[in-house]
């Protein structure tokens, strides 16, 4: 059996998984499964760009997207008004221009896909194509893409540990009462919640 049509298979297939996930992120009635429903749009579309053998293209968008929109949807887990952001709520505004600008979109993509010209031979100089668009991509903001991550991951656990019930100074339903300056604890921290047992409340 030939690669080709097991390849084509999964190109529409892919093809096919992008457009549904991508109707869901407008016609589900959660921000968290929109974001999730959008994450899935993004992995089909690196799939399609991996069997077009663009390989370093296709991991590195999933790679991205899968930790934007994790990273999304646990912020508005945490932050939306909208309890966990799981509640029924319209997603589409301005509908007639959404329609509109939409449907345009797509005849023009459509138009590109049937009409257009494209290369047919391989690249004329293949060698350390990727490096050179990895270097391209991110070889001056390597620095700032690190530097945002760290201080997102460092967001979500201080997001986190704030908003459990129980904080750094004891159970929030109790009434947390910060310990006494020096005040050690029987563990031998000063910040245990035990040693706030043995402070004076507040007046």
């Amino acid at each position: 059996m030939s690669e080709t049509p097991f390849v084509d298979a999964l190109f529409w297939i892919c093809s096919a998984a992008s457009l549904v996930s991508a109707w869901l992120v407008f016609s589900t009635d959660s921000m968290v499964r929109a974001a999730f429903w959008l994450l899935a749009s993004f992995i089909s579309v690196g799939a399609i760009l991996i069997l077009l053998n663009l390989h370093f293209l296709g991991l590195i968008l999933m790679l991205m997207m899968a930790g934007e929109m994790a990273i999304m949807a646990v912020f508005m887990v945490m932050f939306m008004m909208n309890p966990a952001g799981l509640n029924p709520m319209m997603m589409v505004h301005q509908h007639r221009a959404s329609i509109a600008a939409g449907v345009t979109a797509f005849g023009g993509l459509t138009l590109v896909a049937f009409f257009g010209v494209f290369p047919v031979g391989p690249a004329r100089n293949p060698v350390g194509v990727t490096g050179q668009l990895g270097t391209e991509l991110l070889g001056e903001s390597m620095l700032v893409f690190q530097t945002a991550g760290v201080v997102l991951l460092a967001t979500m656990i201080g997001a986190i540990a704030i908003a459990g019930s129980r904080g750094r100074f004891g159970s929030a339903d109790e009434g947390s009462v910060e310990p006494v300056m020096g005040e050690i604890g029987p563990d031998g921290d000063p910040d245990s919640p035990d040693a706030s047992s043995h402070s004076s409340a507040p007046p």
